[in-house]
């Protein structure tokens, strides 16, 4: 059942995430509450900002989500070297959070078009999750 949803989704499975992405690690809580306070110093620079780019604004929040994400894996004594493995634990250990998972997924899809091709993130995504 997981694994379906992961395919609907479109998160990277689980498996493949340990066997190629996945290291155990210690838990380290000064790294942990570090890696929280730039992701907290982040989003306030988000909302202070007066940016009228959709793309960065999306571009923006994605990266404090990958943070806040990379230190749950930390406290959780494990790190990935890949994005889509960081959203896939995520939505595996809350799966009562799979919309939040779904917009994540779709913002690191978006993010990495922005990054790499330069293409725009679609007004029409932020509109309908701004809230979210």
């Amino acid at each position: 059942m997981v694994v379906l949803r992961l395919k609907m989704l479109n998160l990277m499975d689980w498996r493949e995430c340990k066997e190629k992405f996945i290291k155990r690690v210690e838990v380290d809580q000064e790294r942990i509450k570090s890696i929280v306070k730039i992701a907290l110093m982040r989003l306030e620079r988000a909302r202070n900002i007066k940016v009228k780019s959709i793309s960065l604004i999306v571009e923006d929040y994605y990266e404090i989500i990958k943070e806040l994400l990379t230190a749950y894996l930390l406290k959780n004594g494990l790190r990935s070297r890949n994005h889509q493995c960081l959203i896939t634990y995520f939505y595996r250990e809350n799966l009562d959070y799979e919309r939040e998972a779904h917009i994540i997924s779709q913002m690191s899809f978006f993010r990495n078009r922005l990054d790499y091709y330069g293409e725009e993130i679609p007004e029409e995504f932020y509109k309908k999750n701004k809230e979210d």
